[in-house]
């Protein structure tokens, strides 16, 4: 059995599992094949004892750093 998984942009309507804030980090599951989304600070926390069991680890946390861009209209 092959398993496919689409990697796609988290967005603010992904929330974290453990405190419902917004998820940068999306783990995938080798076993099932479920998906789990983590703030940063979660992910952090369980990162280690989690990742080897993951067939995918989407980390997105440096987003939280990038500077917005704004349009100029004048």
């Amino acid at each position: 059995m092959t398993s496919t998984t689409v990697t796609r942009q988290l967005n603010a309507l992904d929330r974290c599992d453990r405190c419902g804030a917004q998820a940068f980090v999306r783990a995938v599951l080798e076993t099932s094949g479920g998906e789990l989304f983590f703030c940063g600070h979660h992910a952090r926390a369980v990162e280690a004892k989690l990742r080897p069991l993951t067939i995918e680890w989407q980390d997105e946390t440096a987003r939280l750093y990038e500077k917005p861009v704004y349009d100029d209209e004048d």
